[in-house]
């Protein structure tokens, strides 16, 4: 047994110093992804006009609205936005999370843009080669300079696409069907009459080249024309996953059933309060771990002390997990794995109450550590597991910063069984047989 022990403890010592190098940014410089109320930022609640919309294709509208937005705001140099849609009472409505935005009026006022939908068709080699050599021409030239040479906009002209009449304005729906001989998804799109007449004659001068549909000025699929089409009816096919295939689908709704959205609230929380809440956080954490630490060595000592050494493994590898995943950490979402320290707290004080039990009827110390694990199990297991469903109840259908909370205490949860259960397990397995386990005050 001594040797799978030292196998198992040389293993968790590895995982603890990998844990480490990545909480300290020894090899990887990963920084703590901050929510909004740690970082500082703006906080944006839209509703959304659905009044023009089927009821059926709401939900789809309002995802490929929350795609996006999500678009724009990257594209704004927004760090990890948060971005949900909610519904209550009927009203639905988006939330628009920007952590460390210092102008908030100019998110807005791009967020506040309906999605614009168009097909463009491509440029001619001749047109896109004089846009080239015109980048070419005024390259290393300022501004200033540039304006002086003639035609001097075309080089801020996209070289490859041009802009057609046919826009979202006239797509009537996209979905997502199957190829009924091989299985694979495809998204069929119809156009009303007009867009129908429009897109014909597109595909009659593009055949053979590709019709780049474009939302908001970025390009969403380049699919190639195979032949003219008429009737306002196409296919779009190509290798999609089914989940590329829906999103392709979204987002050309998106830009066809324009949804308008109203600012009914914004929020600000300005870097100094998040960096003292942050700071206030990180103190009560700190002050709660030393004095769980204390409890533990005071009232079982030995075994006390290899639990908090545990509960030091356990705090590495969740934070080196909030890193990697990464998982965004907020007040709540701190609340929530301060939480889970104690759920780790109280498997180890299960299993050490069953230890004593098993001294105190004079079994073997081997006896007794074996049997305080395998008899505090159910416990811990059943205890661990009710937590469990009702964090990832919370976490799906709780909004953005209940979804913090219950995040970071479902993953908490998770690695507390690891560290009761194994580090401190092989840990107390280490004075088996030794003179130690002899000296009974230590113990009991």
């Amino acid at each position: 047994m001594k040797g799978k022990v030292h196998i198992i403890l040389i293993g968790i010592i590895i995982l603890t110093a990998l844990a480490g190098a990545v909480v300290f940014n020894v090899f990887w410089n990963i920084p703590f992804r901050l929510g909004l109320d740690l970082k500082g930022g703006t906080h944006l609640l839209y509703e959304a006009d659905l009044s023009n919309i089927s009821s059926a294709d709401s939900a789809s509208a309002m995802q490929g609205l929350r795609d996006t937005i999500e678009r724009r705001v990257n594209a704004f140099g927004v760090a990890e936005p948060i971005i949900q849609t909610q519904e209550t009472g009927g009203t639905h409505r988006l939330v628009v999370e920007l952590a460390g935005i210092t102008d908030p009026a100019q998110a807005i006022e791009m967020i506040g843009k309906t999605p614009f939908l168009e097909f463009k068709e491509q440029k001619s080699d001749e047109e896109t080669q004089t846009i080239l050599d015109k980048r070419s021409e005024i390259k290393e030239m300022t501004l200033e300079e540039a304006q002086k040479v003639e035609n001097w906009q075309l080089a801020f002209e996209d070289p490859y696409f041009k802009s057609t009449n046919l826009t979202g304005q006239y797509l009537e729906i996209a979905k997502l069907v199957f190829d009924q001989q091989t299985g694979t998804p495809l998204i069929t799109i119809q156009f009303d009459d007009e867009g129908a007449k429009l897109f014909e004659e597109i595909t009659i001068r593009n055949t053979g080249k590709i019709l780049a549909i474009y939302i908001d000025g970025a390009a969403i699929s380049n699919p190639v024309v195979n032949e003219p089409i008429t009737g306002g009816k196409a296919q779009i096919s190509g290798e999609f996953t089914v989940e590329e295939a829906k999103e392709l689908a979204r987002n050309l709704n998106a830009g066809a059933l324009p949804v308008p959205i109203t600012l009914i609230s914004q929020q600000s929380v300005g870097p100094t309060l998040g960096a003292v809440s942050l700071q206030q956080s990180l103190k009560a954490g700190v002050i709660g771990f030393l004095i769980v630490v204390l409890f533990l060595i005071v009232f079982y000592r030995v075994p006390g002390l290899l639990a908090s050494l545990a509960l030091a493994v356990y705090v590495l590898i969740i934070l080196a997990l909030f890193k990697l995943i990464p998982i965004t950490l907020t007040l709540a979402g701190i609340g929530g794995f301060i939480l889970s320290i104690g759920m780790a707290v109280d498997a180890n004080i299960l299993i050490f109450s069953r230890m004593r039990e098993e001294l105190k009827r004079e079994q073997s110390f081997l006896v007794s550590v074996e049997e305080g694990f395998r008899r505090s199990w159910p416990s811990i297991r059943d205890g661990n597991i009710t937590t469990l469903i009702v964090a990832l109840i919370l976490f799906g259908l709780g909004t953005s910063f209940i979804k913090g909370f219950a995040l970071t205490l479902s993953v908490g949860i998770l690695v507390s069984m690891f560290s009761a259960i194994v580090v401190t397990r092989n840990w107390l397995r280490l004075f088996i047989n030794t003179r130690l386990e002899k000296v009974k005050w230590l113990w009991r």
